[in-house]
This record gives structure tokens, C-alpha cells and sequence, in this order.
């Protein structure tokens, strides 16, 4: 039977290969689907190869193990109490709530990692001197930090809890003090050794709640504006928790699989920080050494009077255009404009317009929500840009059509040294001929800072849902070119 984990071994290695080949895939907009259907495949073959080594281990070792009856039983149930709670999260969930749903699944990872470093330092045989005591403290420090920094970033996403950043006064020092707390008790837990009994375990519980707090605090720190960062680090921590799971557990698929999300989550989190011109160690630690945290303070108040247009009106100035640019953000999202947006670009690309889209890194609330959003639409890939790419040719546009986008075309960022934007690489639509603003208000946007751009001369304010004024226009378009 020892054939069984040689297979087992064997899959474990070609999941981890699939794995590899997802992120690969997901690099590119015209490879994701692949490199989703790798990661499926992958996650398939993990997950079919756990469950057969599970059955192996408790009939190779049935005075140590659960039945296998029993075992199998158990599997059965927690697969199915999988596919009754996540099926219809997987049909409801709008692509709006995604965000807000990958910070709640992060919190289950990093729960799952406490539970596994608790019950390793349980069991008997799971001892196995300093280095395992190390895996395990770290395990829940990590995981506990994960859990409750994913559950405060879905409160901010999901608007139950304010964007704003929570200071507390000395909370640099807070953090410090819990780590070095954490530190001690890691130590003394080394100390003890495997004699450590009930002390032992009072002081992993006792780590855990110093990640729990850290977690809440940390990411409370963090301000609404941020929150793409935090998504992407989240998703880090998530890796590292479940990379130190399988250290534990002696899971090497699962350290593969931990290591690879650990580190691509990483990676993304440092290119979103340069996006939005933002310190890497400054956002994971919530703003440390800048003013103890504090933002700076955010203005709404008006800059100028704005110009409003209607819908005939964006038609005329659209009927005059050459070349047209849309950037969308959030609120696209929110009005799920993305189709009507789509139908837009093909009218007016069949009337020999030359039409492209500028998305923003950070746009939306989740690293590549636009992107997906505008795929999902059917846009071509080959006219959806990065920031980088087009930022040069807006002088060169006639119209710019920014559809619920706020904060990543707010000229304040390169203009206003005291805009808590400031720096803030954004696109530079203001430079174009004329600029329409899809807004449903003049409200300031996600990190309540007013835009100096709906005040400017070229700028002309559309407001309503951002869908319907979009179909308004789509529906309008061939009536104005009959006439």
C-alpha cells in the first residue's frame, strides 16, 4: 500500500506545477482563462489526493487514527458543508461585492491556521523540539493577525465600519510592545520544551489574541484609500498562514501552494503601493513614522463652480470626436456599466472612432477590478491600457469619458503638496479637449478628497446612474447619425 503515498506525493507535485502555471497565466488578460482553469485543475487534483492520503492514514495506522468509516465520514461532511455555504455565495455575489468577499475568505485561511498550530501543539507526535515550537507560534501569530485584519477590511469594504484611520495615541508603540510580547512568550514556550503541558498551551492561546488584536488595530490603522493595498497584503498573509500550516503539518503542497500566494501577494501589494505612491512598510504597518498615522486632513469643500451637460449634449461632443478614452473606477462597478459602456465603444469604434480605455492600478476597490469587469463586457483586450501606457496621448484625445472614477483622475495629487493623494500617480485626463464626468453627485470620493477636475473649464459634469445615462446615449447615437 506504501504505493499510495508515492501517488499521493506524485500529485501533490503536479498541482504544485499547475499552481505555478496559474499565476503564469493570470499575468496576462489573454491567458487568464488558462491560467484559471490550471489553478481549477490543480486545486482539483490537491484536494482528491488529500482525501485518499487521509483514508491511507487511518487505515495504515487504525490504533492511531480515526476508522476509516469514521474518516471518511468526516470528509464527506466538511466537503459538503463547503459546497452548501460556498455555492450560493459563488451565484449571488455581485462583481461589486468581490473586494469586500476575498477580505471574508482571507479571515477563513487565517482562522484555519490558528486551529492547525493549536492542535499540532496538541498532539503527541507533532512535537518536535524548538523549530516546531517556532513553526507553531509563528502559525498562530500569523494566522490570528490574517483573521481579524480580513474581518476589518471587509467591514471598511463592505461600508459597516468608517474608511477613515483609527489613531490611537502611542499606537506605534502599541504594535511595537505587542510584538516584543509575542517574542517573550515564544521564547519561554521554547524554554519549557515539550514538558510545557497546560502552561504550554495557555501561552499559544495567549499568542493567538496578541495576533488577534494586532490584526484588528493594524488594519484599522489603515485608511479607506489604502484599502486595494490591504486586499493584495491580506491575500499575502493568507499564503504565509497557510505556508506555515503545512510546515506543521508536514504538508508540502500546502507550503508550496502558501509560499507561491505569499509571495505573488506580496510582490503585488509593493507595484500597487508605487501606483499609488505610498510606502510599502509605511501601509502594512499602518502609516508608521508619519505623524503617528494620521492622515492628512481631507477636504470636501467646493473649488469652483462646476458645468453640467445631458445626454444630447455628450452626444454632440461625441459625434465630433476622433479619438475617445474612457476611464472607468468604482462607481462603474456600482451601476454595472460595464455592458452598456461595452455597446458605447462598439457604436462609436464602427463609426471609425478611435476608442480606448486608461485603467488605473489601483481602480476600484480590488487590484484588477476593472480589468475583469471590462473582460467580463467583452471589451478587447488590445484596447484596454494600463495608466503607464496612455497617460502620454490624453492631450492628444478629443473626449475623456470618466465613468465613476474619482480619486485616480484627481489632478490634486500632482498639484496639491497637502492632499493626502499627493504624489499619487494618477491619469492625467484634464490635458485632454474635453473631459465628461459620469457622476451621480459632487461627492467627494473613496478617500474624501474633493476633485479640482469636475471645476476645470474643459470639464462637464453628467450626472445620474451611470448605466442609464450610458444606455441614454447608446440608444441616442444612431438617431443622431440618421439625422
Amino acid at each position: 500500500m506504501e504505493w499510495i503515498a508515492t501517488l499521493v506525493q506524485g500529485l501533490y507535485i503536479v498541482a504544485g506545477v499547475l499552481f505555478i502555471l496559474s499565476l503564469a497565466g493570470l499575468s496576462k488578460q489573454d491567458t487568464a482563462r488558462m491560467g484559471n482553469l490550471a489553478g481549477m485543475v490543480g486545486m482539483a487534483l490537491a484536494l482528491f489526493a488529500t482525501i485518499v492520503y487521509s483514508l491511507y492514514w487511518s487505515y495504515a495506522e487504525p490504533e492511531h487514527r480515526l476508522p476509516v468509516w469514521l474518516t471518511g465520514l468526516l470528509i464527506v461532511g466538511a466537503l459538503a458543508i463547503g459546497v452548501l455555504v460556498g455555492t450560493p455565495i459563488a451565484r449571488k455575489v455581485e462583481m461589486t461585492q468581490m473586494p469586500e468577499l476575498i477580505a471574508a475568505f482571507h479571515s477563513f485561511v487565517g482562522m484555519a491556521a490558528v486551529l492547525v498550530g493549536i492542535n499540532s501543539f496538541l498532539e503527541p507526535e507533532g512535537v518536535g523540539g524548538a523549530v516546531h515550537t517556532v513553526e507553531v507560534a509563528l502559525g498562530v501569530l500569523i494566522g490570528a493577525y490574517t483573521f481579524t485584519g480580513s474581518v476589518v477590511a471587509f467591514l471598511k469594504l463592505s461600508a459597516r465600519m468608517k474608511s477613515a484611520p483609527l489613531v490611537l495615541p502611542g499606537r506605534n508603540w502599541l504594535n511595537l510592545g505587542a510584538f516584543v510580547v509575542f517574542v517573550g512568550l515564544m521564547v519561554w514556550l521554547i524554554v519549557l520544551g515539550e514538558d510545557s503541558g497546560t502552561l504550554g498551551l495557555v501561552l499559544v492561546i495567549a499568542m493567538a489574541l496578541i495576533g488577534f488584536a494586532l490584526g484588528w488595530h493594524m488594519v484599522a490603522a489603515i485608511g479607506g484609500g489604502d484599502m486595494p493595498v490591504v486586499v493584495s497584503m491580506l491575500n499575502s498573509y493568507s499564503g504565509w498562514a497557510a505556508a506555515a500550516a503545512g510546515f506543521m503539518l508536514g504538508n508540502g503542497l500546502l507550503i508550496i501552494t502558501g509560499s507561491l500566494v505569499g509571495s505573488s501577494g506580496a510582490i503585488l501589494s509593493y507595484i500597487m503601493c508605487r501606483a499609488m505612491n505610498r510606502s510599502f512598510i509605511s501601509v502594512i504597518l499602518g502609516g508608521f513614522g508619519s505623524d503617528d498615522g494620521a492622515a492628512p486632513a481631507a477636504s470636501g469643500t467646493p473649488v469652483g463652480e462646476h458645468r453640467e451637460i445631458d445626454v444630447s449634449g455628450a452626444v454632440d461632443v461625441l459625434m465630433g470626436a476622433k479619438r475617445v478614452i474612457i476611464t472607468p473606477g468604482y462607481g462603474m462597478a456600482v451601476a454595472k456599466a460595464q455592458y452598456p459602456v461595452a455597446s458605447l465603444t462598439q457604436q462609436l469604434r464602427a463609426r471609425g472612432v478611435d476608442v480606448r480605455f486608461g485603467v488605473h492600478p489601483v481602480a476600484g476597490r480590488l487590484p484588477g477590478h476593472m480589468n475583469v469587469l471590462l473582460a467580463e463586457a467583452k471589451v478587447p483586450y488590445d484596447i484596454v491600457l494600463e495608466m503607464d501606457e496612455i497617460n502620454d496621448d490624453f492631450a492628444d484625445t478629443d473626449v475623456v469619458l470618466v465613468i465613476g472614477a474619482n480619486d485616480t483622475v484627481n489632478p490634486a495629487a500632482e498639484e496639491d503638496p497637502g492632499s493626502p493623494i499627493a504624489g499619487m500617480p494618477v491619469l492625467e485626463v484634464w490635458h485632454a479637449r474635453q473631459v465628461i464626468v459620469f457622476k451621480r453627485s459632487m461627492a467627494t470620493g473613496y478617500a474624501g478628497v474633493q476633485n479640482p477636475l469636475f471645476f476645470r473649464e474643459n470639464t462637464a459634469m453628467l450626472f445620474g446612474d451611470a448605466k442609464t445615462q450610458v444606455e441614454a446615449i447608446v440608444s441616442a447615437l444612431p438617431a443622431m447619425q440618421e439625422a
